[in-house]
């Protein structure tokens, strides 16, 4: 009873909240106060009848306890009061088409929702400093403790040095089923030998409980969604550090794609789309952007992140390891990955709107080319992943490629990915017409014969892709060297020619970089 009549004081005071904030902006106004209450007053009834119901159902009367994350309530205020000021403001331009102040609506919604955050933060200051019970307080009041489990009871018989008791398989089998489900439970079985003392099973969102661990491991089996990982890279290193070369580690995460299908399922048409285009402004455009990256991480404090498949792998990738096997499994994507290499610690991926890529460029040195980011953070750390899972297509790229984004098939299908160039072709990286800037691994692809000649010419922004139109490699590679020859013999007169028939054929053949 105790906590529902503190959720029902809440409401009541968040109804008073919108009442003040709507008077205060009324007073603004060079208007008489009376006049605004009996134009708006209807208004601000609307107001009050969706924000009480859509507030609730986004849980923000809900007792806060002491241990709860007050950035999580405070994401929970942004998300719900965003959603009451669209569906007001559709509910007010349908009725109320004469009398209907943008201005009013916008100031009371704001100031409203500033008194919540300084009350939410009130609220959970104050029950921060209620006291803990020691064990002492514990006994004398007669409150229960909460049930903690260890690793693994502390069986009287001996286990076996190379695996563990009936009684302990038994027991750990139990703790995965109370912490994932029977179905990721049978994958993993079908995956590892649980029973093995080498393997072994944890849950948590840090680093420092990894880098705890004595000795190393065949496998590490970690049963929390990496999705409440905030130092994502540094918990892969840990595990990389904790496993033999040749072992294994095996993750759970949600997907990009499951979450917008959990989103879209969870909630009724329309508002269903609100929330999910919501969700994707807070948890996918605030952390690509450095001015934005501190509020999202103070925000969400890392949990609950949005990481697409692409990303996770290429991580996976630029922390030495490499995918072995992946399953989706009750909304999950669970994947067994092998550790082939030490860390790359990569300073500079790719995690903005524009990227830096590195790219062979002339005599062999790497250039730093800058393009429009078409695919998802991390994905350059997955060309051999892909290159062997998918081959490559018609053009010289890559089959199934999932790490371009949907934006980013928009971008390269108008070139407008490729704008940032410019900078490259000022400053004399490349220059207008040449071979392709290509990746380390694209230029392994390469005869050994080709490649030693390739890196003796600057790279250009138009390849001879778009005159030859190869569709394979070896095509690819033979189009480049017909240029090469042309160019050895009349260097400006074979850039005009190529320049002029790839603008024709881009033109009017409508060829695309595939």
């Amino acid at each position: 009873m105790a906590r529902k009549k503190i959720r029902y004081s809440y409401l009541l005071l968040d109804i008073f909240i919108v009442f003040l904030a709507f008077i205060s902006i009324s007073v603004i106004k060079p208007y008489n106060l009376s006049n605004y209450f009996h134009n708006y007053f209807s208004n601000i009834v609307i107001l009050v009848f969706l924000w009480v119901p859509v507030s609730y159902f986004f849980k923000k009367y809900f007792y806060v306890s002491p241990n709860k994350r007050l950035q999580k309530i405070l994401l929970r205020i942004f998300q719900s009061n965003f959603v009451i000021f669209s569906l007001t403001a559709i509910v007010m331009l349908l009725i109320h088409k004469r009398d209907y102040s943008l201005a009013v609506l916008l100031g009371t919604m704001s100031l409203a929702t500033i008194a919540e955050i300084l009350l939410w933060n009130s609220l959970h200051f104050f029950h921060r400093l209620k006291p803990t019970y020691e064990p002492s307080e514990v006994r004398e009041k007669g409150i229960k403790p909460k049930k903690v489990f260890m690793p693994f009871p502390a069986f009287k018989e001996k286990v076996s040095t190379e695996q563990i008791s009936d009684d302990q398989y038994a027991f750990l089998r139990e703790l995965i089923l109370k912490e994932t489900n029977e179905d990721i439970l049978l994958q993993i079985e079908a995956w590892v030998n649980l029973r093995s003392i080498h393997t072994y099973v944890l849950s948590t969102t840090t680093h420092f409980n990894i880098l705890r661990l004595t000795g190393a491991y065949d496998c590490l089996i970690n049963l929390h969604r990496i999705n409440d990982i905030r130092y994502l890279n540094k918990f892969f290193e840990a595990l990389n550090s904790r496993v033999l070369y040749g072992g294994y580690i095996i993750g759970l995460a949600e997907t990009k794609a499951i979450r917008k299908k959990r989103i879209l399922a969870k909630y009724p048409p329309v508002l269903n789309y609100i929330i999910y285009s919501i969700d994707f402004v807070i948890k996918r455009i605030l952390p690509k952007f450095k001015l934005t990256r501190r509020l999202y991480f103070f925000i969400t404090r890392g949990q609950n992140r949005v990481l697409s498949k692409a990303e996770i792998y290429g991580r996976l990738y630029s922390c030495g390891f490499e995918i072995s096997e992946e399953q989706f499994v009750q909304n999950h994507l669970i994947f067994l990955a092998r550790k082939l290499a030490e860390p790359l610690y990569p300073s500079d991926a790719t995690y903005g709107p524009i990227i830096k890529l590195k790219r062979i460029g002339k005599n062999g040195k790497v250039i730093h080319v800058y393009k429009l980011r078409t695919m998802h953070p991390y994905s350059e750390f997955l060309q051999e992943y892909i290159y062997k899972k998918y081959n490559l297509a018609e053009g010289g790229k890559f089959n199934n490629d999932f790490r371009i984004t949907t934006l980013g098939r928009i971008f390269r299908k108008f070139w407008l990915d490729e704008l940032p160039m410019l900078y490259n072709l000022i400053t004399g990286d490349i220059k207008l017409v040449g071979v392709r800037p290509i990746s380390k691994h694209y230029f392994s692809l390469y005869s050994p014969e080709f490649q030693q000649r390739r890196i003796h010419y600057k790279p250009g922004l138009i390849p001879p892709y778009y005159v030859d139109l190869p569709k394979t490699i070896e095509e690819i590679e033979a189009s480049e060297k017909k240029y090469l020859d042309q160019f050895d013999n009349s260097p400006f007169k074979t850039d005009f020619k190529y320049f002029f028939a790839a603008v024709y054929n881009i033109l009017f053949k409508k060829a695309r970089s595939k």
